[in-house]
């Protein structure tokens, strides 16, 4: 079932894979999620992935074509695309591309916030049944960025979270982390980070980051290590998750995560 971006305006609502080659992109995660792919009526060019028959992402062979980076890309719910993006030039962020018509009767945009984090915009149809945490939705939404109260600033401003509409999302300060809630629940954090050393260590500049769920970390590594993927991070847990950060062979990062319960079994 589709509601409208008006519904859950500020929202993450959906994630995508901005790919150089679509088949193998599909290959890998295919074997380190367990996902299987559909067409999706964006285009020949996208595909939905999914887990036991339910969307988890999107997949696009358009890093080539728009010359940009490979890369995981979160978009936000907005009521008008163009609103959005106006909002987002008079806060010194980055319009990448659009906002762009789809036959699908939604609106995008590529953008980037003013440290460089690229993340996307959204107006038009979504599944009322994605959202994050949930199901077979991502896990986890994480903004690794200089300073995250600047940043939650930013982001309010642009997507009216903590604005006192009904419905927006609301903000929050926990365990020194920003936090993102709708309907009371977590979507996301905000983490301040030492993105000095950028130009040394890649995965610690300012960006948007997908934690996606398996049964079990070893054997998805592995998968990802025959397929020309790699880790970059050692594998870390609490006392009830257990998570590692991986690039997938083109170099997109992102973090895959375990319930230590799934586990145990």
């Amino acid at each position: 079932m589709e509601i409208s971006t008006k519904d859950v305006f500020g929202a993450p609502c959906w994630v995508s894979l901005m790919a150089r080659d679509l088949a193998t992109a599909q290959r890998f995660y295919g074997a380190v999620a367990g996902w299987t792919f559909r067409p999706a009526r964006l285009g020949e060019a996208f595909t939905v992935a999914e887990l036991d028959g339910v969307p988890v992402a999107g997949i696009g062979a358009l890093a080539a074509d728009l010359g940009v980076p490979v890369a995981w890309t979160p978009y936000f719910a907005v009521d008008e695309a163009d609103v959005a993006v106006d909002r987002i030039r008079e806060r010194s962020g980055t319009i990448a591309v659009g906002p762009v018509s789809f036959e699908t009767g939604g609106r995008g945009a590529l953008v980037a916030d003013r440290d460089g984090a690229v993340f996307g915009i959204w107006e038009g149809p979504v599944s009322a049944d994605w959202r994050v945490g949930e199901g077979q939705a991502p896990a986890w939404l994480e903004l690794r960025t200089r300073n995250a109260f600047d940043a939650a600033i930013f982001y309010g401003e642009v997507l009216e979270w903590a604005t006192g509409r009904p419905g927006c999302c609301e903000v929050s300060y926990e365990e020194e982390q920003v936090v993102l809630r709708r309907g009371g629940e977590p979507v996301a954090r905000l983490n301040s980070g030492p993105v000095e050393a950028a130009a040394y260590a890649p995965h610690a500049r300012p960006r948007w980051h997908v934690h996606f769920r398996v049964p079990e970390l070893e054997p998805a590594v592995e998968a990802a290590a025959s397929l020309g993927g790699r880790t970059v991070s050692d594998v870390t847990g609490n006392a009830t998750e257990r998570w590692v950060a991986l690039r997938d062979p083109d170099g997109a990062l992102f973090t895959l995560t375990t319930s230590r319960k799934t586990e145990s079994g």
